[in-house]
């Protein structure tokens, strides 16, 4: 059997956005790399479908022009400007992620299926730095002292392609995690999701906030209403899967129970279409800063369990990720390091050095919901109060503030009215 040999600087196992975002940013640093995906594009991928700030802001540095091709196809991407946030007690907290927006300011966010915006990503990676398999199966991915050779077979032909670094973009159970992470479990909970996809959903917020719901029964979860374009709404459930063992929840069940009979939520789809089926999926968080690299590799995205325990947010980390990546990769690549501790330095440090805290705030805000009295007092007091209100609104943008929200200092201003 023939087998085509490959050399290469980097391997990216995985097409997703953290396989993307490594790879745009390789291009632009000219490194080349081979991408390996078990898919063909475009394919679907099951998800809330929301694209955050984070999103905008990676997509933005790679090339302006591309941020403004999403927002200019109306038909595909809903621009986003805010979340609203609905209390156990049906109480709603509309939070805008910038207050002082302009009329005319283009959006934070946007929300389109995962079908269309990783295609669009995809069809922005091929150059002359990058070479892609689709469709491509890995049969085995060996380490020597300082290479790495992954065997894929795509059709009849098997190909051996070798780098000094791989990136595992190809999901928390992929071939990269469970080969070169010890412990595969380690510093990961798991929450599961469940998406569909409707049209007809009422009451929808004329600027398109996301909507989460945290209904009593699912807490610390909760319930989504994702506002899609064409009039397409992506709705659905997530919940700690130690919760669902725990209480023997049908999550489909329940998902169907809250739309027919939730009073703040069946008039809403009384006139609603359930268009294709419910999917699920499971959510790899991350609850603490376990390694996400080693020698010659490195993790990205639900790989590395960067998914956000309390927002769910996995794209624009994932994103984010594959951009930290790539600069990483660069670095090493320089100096001709490729071991445990020069990768850990360039990437999980930077990585966490940004992500950490927010990361962190996420799972005591996750903890938090497990109180459903805590969550009704601070909306109704929001409510009430423009000033705390607003200084809710810029936790979302300013981290310093965020932190607020994990001493219990802040809950006792708000009892005390300060």
């Amino acid at each position: 059997m023939t087998v085509n040999k490959i050399e290469t600087k980097a391997i990216i196992i995985g097409a997703g956005p953290a396989g993307a975002g490594t790879s745009i940013y390789l291009t632009q640093a000219g490194i080349p790399h081979v991408i390996i995906e078990k898919e063909t594009f475009p394919r679907d991928k099951v998800c809330g479908d929301a694209c955050s700030g984070k999103t905008a802001f990676v997509l933005r540095k790679a090339n302006p022009a591309w941020l403004q091709e999403i927002f200019d196809k109306e038909q595909d991407y809903t621009p986003s400007h805010g979340i609203i946030f609905v209390a156990p007690n049906g109480k709603a907290l509309n939070i805008p992620y910038n207050p002082n927006r302009q009329p005319d300011e283009q959006a934070p966010g946007f929300t389109t299926p995962r079908l269309t915006f990783d295609n669009y990503l995809f069809e922005k990676l091929p150059s002359s730095h990058a070479t892609i398999y689709q469709q491509s199966t890995v049969k085995s991915i060996n380490k020597t002292a300082d290479k790495v050779t992954v065997v894929f077979a795509k059709g009849n032909e098997t190909y051996e392609v070798t780098a000094p670094l791989i990136v595992g973009a190809d999901g928390d159970k992929g071939i990269v995690r469970k080969q070169f992470l010890n412990d595969n479990s380690n510093a990961k909970a798991y929450a599961v999701g469940l998406r569909a996809y409707y049209e007809g959903v009422t009451g929808l917020d004329k600027n398109n906030f996301i909507e989460l719901h945290f209904l009593p029964e699912m807490l610390p979860g909760y319930f989504w209403i994702f506002p899609l374009p064409n009039g397409m709404t992506n709705v659905g459930v997530g919940i700690l899967s130690d919760r669902i063992r725990e209480k023997k929840i049908n999550l489909r069940e329940q998902m169907l129970s809250a739309i027919k009979n939730n009073p703040n939520i069946n008039h809403r789809f009384a006139n609603a279409k359930l268009v294709d089926k419910i999917q699920g999926w499971g959510l790899p968080m991350s609850m603490s800063q376990s390694p996400i690299s080693g020698d010659n590799f490195l993790l990205t995205g639900d790989a590395a369990s960067l998914i956000d325990p309390f927002s769910g947010e996995g794209i624009g980390n994932a994103l984010y990720s594959g951009m930290l990546a790539a600069y990483a990769i660069e670095k090493s690549l320089q100096a001709g390091c490729y071991d445990r501790a020069f990768i850990k330095e360039a990437y999980d440090d930077v990585l966490y050095k940004r992500l950490g805290d927010e990361l962190k705030i996420s799972a005591t805000l996750q903890r938090l919901c497990r109180y459903p009295w805590l969550f009704n007092f601070v909306v109704n007091k929001a409510n009430k109060s423009p000033s705390l209100s607003k200084t809710i609104s810029c936790m979302f943008t300013d981290m310093d503030l965020r932190e607020q929200l994990r001493k219990p200092s802040f809950y006792a201003k708000i009892l005390l009215n300060r």
